[in-house]
Order: structure tokens, then C-alpha cells, then sequence
């Protein structure tokens, strides 16, 4: 019996590691014993493992990964069998390599060898191993949820998007009947059901997929134990390839709720005739994915959302929308400023989400009370001190009043040369104006709570 050691780093997922839960599979039908953690522990490094598997997800986690592989490196007998895989192992290999000394695995683990384990091919399509997530304190915010994929890779190749890199052939249908009778068997009935798929619209099987799930105990209204079962394309659907039929089916099912992307401004015809086809077919929750900072605007940003408004007032649904910052998928950190943006800019999303908790809400108020009423009050909120964004109503009749003042009573070349210093988000000693009011209004950028400020002209 070896000793087999299964790694995710520190990072905060909504999801369990499914590529390491179906490693566990693969070695408990060997027999070996098998152990889970989540982050460093110093118990678990000072123990020798005979095998070390170590996940990845997001490029931007980075720092924390490489700590992770560099706490556990000699935990292993034989540094060969350190295995490091996942989405940021197959998208920057190279630069793991470099900076730990180990090579790690990429792609799917649907090939020979990848494992040097007999039936290493296998392990892809394997059941994960749910009993590994109780081995740990860290909850997943989903839980309760089996979680699969019916389809793999994406026939769309999308710049932003790592999916085509890791995830390059499109495999239209994956069976998981029998997938979710094994686990029913061995870990008991879950109630809802997370599909990771990234194009399900797109597969020739689509409708053997619908009747599957159906047939699986996730038609419409299907229910577990008294409670309503939900099926979940997490990842969205594609609305370029959403036909009327093909609405008309997944309205068969329990999905709750359905996610279309609304990625680019060019879409929204298109988009909001899918959304009305939604509604016609007796859907009213729905999410929405916004990605913002690649090649959009920050009016097409505010426009995409105000859409979402003025759609669930005329239909009656509830769209919430999940605004998606892009980061290009090799990079260490999540500094990116796109073409269009600034860091100020970003920041300022950023701080009306925080107090959003990352969801733009469907109604109409909150959506005025959270971006401003039009572009105009938008944009002057993109432009705002944080910690006015945040705590607005605070703020309101004092800081932020002071500094809408201010800001309206500079001269056109003020106002210039304070844009050029704002938009930078750096508010230091450093970031001064040769013009006394800029510099004052700055003040209000520097203190978390300012004090009661005169107008020095």
C-alpha cells in the first residue's frame, strides 16, 4: 500500500478539485491510502509520501501555488512522483518548471502514461471521490451538488478564454447515467447538479443529453426528499448557438438558474431576443456573466447592465448579473488594466462590488443606487475616492458632498490635470498638481475618513 498525498492550495474555490478527486479513485481501487489538505500543514509536510499529486486553477494565484509546491517538494520519496496538473500547470508549464524544478502534466488526464500508472488514461472519466472533501475543514460553498461534465472543450476559440489550450478537442457527449448511479451507490443521492461544461449548445448529442438528464431524476419541478433539485450549466450557454428547439428542451429541465454570457456590447440584439425566448418558455431567474476590462468600454460595461434593468422590468424576470473581470490567463497577478480602462477605474468596480458582494442586482433602484442613474453619474463614479464608493451613505453629506463640489468647480485644464493624476489610483506624497485646488481635492483620496475641508481658492 502507498502513501498518496492529494494538494490544493490555499486559494478560496467555489468547487472541489475534481481532477484530484478522481486521482483518488484511481488509487483507492489499487488500494492505497489516500489523504486531502488543503493548504500548508505542518503534520502532513513532515510525513514522507510515496506519491504527492498537487492541483491548479487560476494563473493570478500564482504566489500561492508555487508556495505550495515549494512546502511540499521533499515531502515526497522520489521527487519524480510529485505530479503537478490543472489548468495553470497546462497554461504556463514552462514557468513552473523554472521556478520549482518540476515538470507539470498538461491536459485532461484522458492519455497514457501522464500518471506512469497502469489505467492512468482512465482517470478523466473516472467518478470523483466525494469522501476526501470530509477530510478537510475548508467548506466549498457549493455542496450537495454532484458534479460532471456531458461535453468537453469548446468549439469556439475565444482569445480570452484558456478553455481551447486546455481543453483543445471538443467531445460532444459524455454518458453520466451510470456515472451518477455509481455515486448514488457509494457516496448516496445528491440533490442538485453542477455541469462544468463549456459548450453543451454546441454538441450533436444535445438532445440524447436533455432526455439523459431527464431520465436521471433532473426534469422540470423534479424534486429530492420534499426540496426542488436544480441543474446548473455553471459555466453558461452560448447564445449565438441557441435556437428556439433548443430553448424549448432545456425548459424541460430543472435548470435554476440559466446563465447566457454578455460578453461583448455587439451581442445585445441577439441577446435580448434569447432572453425574451427565456421568459416565453417559462423562465424567470437568470444569470448573467459580464466580462468587462478586455476590449469593452466602461460605457459598454454600464450599458450591458442597464439592459438587464430595463429587461427585467418589461418581462418580469430576475436577471442577476456577475460582472467577470478579464485577466489575461497567464498572468501572476490580477493587475491587468485593459485598453479601455484604468486602474481607478477598476478599483472603483471593484468597490461597488465589494459592497455588492459581487452581484448586481435585477432591481432598478439598487442598480441606480450602486452604478448612478445614467453615464454621466457613472462616470463619476469611476472617478470617486474609494472609500466614498463603499461607504456612500456615510459619506454623503459630508466628504462626498465637499468633493462633488470641488470637482465641479474646477477649470477645464484643472480637471485635466486632476484626471491624468486620478485615473492612476496612486495617492501618495508623489501625486501632486501645480494647481492648489487639485491638490486639495487629492486630500480627499489620501484619508479614509476626512476631516472638514475649506475651499482654499
Amino acid at each position: 500500500m502507498n502513501k498518496i498525498l492529494l494538494v490544493e492550495p490555499a486559494y478560496k474555490n467555489k468547487y472541489p478539485p475534481l481532477g484530484l478527486m478522481k486521482i483518488s479513485t484511481l488509487h483507492k481501487q489499487r488500494g492505497d491510502e489516500v489523504h486531502f489538505v488543503k493548504g500548508l500543514d505542518k503534520t502532513i509536510r513532515s510525513q514522507l509520501w510515496d506519491r504527492i499529486y498537487i492541483t491548479t486553477m487560476f494563473s493570478f494565484h500564482w504566489l500561492e501555488t508555487i508556495k505550495t509546491i515549494k512546502y511540499y517538494e521533499f515531502s515526497v520519496r522520489d521527487p519524480r512522483n510529485l505530479f503537478i496538473g490543472g489548468p495553470m500547470a497546462t497554461l504556463m508549464a514552462d514557468e513552473i518548471q523554472k521556478e520549482t524544478g518540476f515538470k507539470p502534466i498538461k491536459g485532461l488526464l484522458n492519455e497514457k502514461g501522464k500518471l506512469k500508472l497502469p489505467g492512468d488514461h482512465r482517470v478523466d472519466s473516472m467518478i470523483p471521490d466525494y469522501s476526501v472533501l470530509d477530510e478537510i475543514k475548508y467548506k466549498y460553498p457549493a455542496s450537495n451538488a454532484y458534479f460532471a461534465y456531458m461535453t468537453r472543450g469548446c468549439v469556439r476559440k475565444c482569445p480570452f478564454c484558456a478553455v481551447p489550450k486546455i481543453e483543445p478537442t471538443y467531445v460532444g457527449y459524455i454518458p453520466l447515467k451510470k456515472q451518477i448511479q455509481m455515486i448514488n451507490e457509494k457516496y448516496g443521492e445528491k440533490r442538485d447538479l453542477l455541469l462544468l461544461d463549456n459548450n453543451v449548445l454546441a454538441s450533436p448529442k444535445f438532445n440524447q443529453i436533455i432526455d439523459e438528464l431527464k431520465e436521471i431524476g433532473f426534469q422540470k419541478d423534479a424534486k429530492l426528499n420534499s426540496s426542488l433539485r436544480n441543474v446548473d450549466f455553471n459555466q453558461g450557454i452560448d447564445l449565438r448557438l441557441l435556437t428556439k428547439a433548443k430553448m424549448k428542451r432545456l425548459a424541460e429541465l430543472s435548470i435554476y438558474p440559466l446563465r447566457i454570457a454578455f460578453d461583448y456590447i455587439a451581442l445585445k440584439d441577439e441577446y435580448i431576443e434569447k432572453i425574451e425566448w427565456a421568459t416565453e418558455h417559462g423562465f424567470r431567474r437568470l444569470s448573467n456573466y459580464i466580462l468587462y476590462n478586455y476590449e469593452d468600454t466602461p460605457e459598454d460595461f454600464y450599458e450591458r447592465l442597464r439592459i438587464n434593468v430595463e429587461l427585467n422590468e418589461r418581462l418580469g424576470t430576475q436577471i442577476y448579473s456577475f460582472p467577470m473581470k478579464y485577466i489575461p490567463v497567464t498572468n501572476k497577478d490580477r493587475s491587468f488594466v485593459g485598453n479601455h480602462w484604468t486602474p481607478k477605474y477598476l478599483r472603483s468596480i471593484q468597490c461597488v462590488l465589494q459592497a455588492t458582494h459581487g452581484v448586481v442586482s435585477p432591481r432598478r433602484e439598487f442598480f441606480k443606487a450602486a452604478f448612478g442613474k445614467n453615464i454621466r453619474e457613472f462616470k463619476k463614479l469611476l472617478i470617486m475616492p474609494a472609500h466614498y464608493i463603499i461607504y456612500r451613505e456615510h459619506h454623503k453629506d459630508n466628504g462626498t458632498a465637499e468633493w462633488n463640489d470641488l470637482l465641479s468647480s474646477l477649470t477645464p485644464i484643472q480637471r485635466k490635470d486632476f484626471l491624468k493624476i486620478v485615473v492612476e489610483n496612486r495617492f501618495d506624497d508623489t501625486m501632486q498638481s501645480k494647481f492648489n485646488k487639485v491638490n486639495f481635492l487629492l486630500e480627499h483620496y489620501k484619508k479614509s475618513k476626512p476631516n472638514h475641508l475649506s475651499d482654499p481658492s
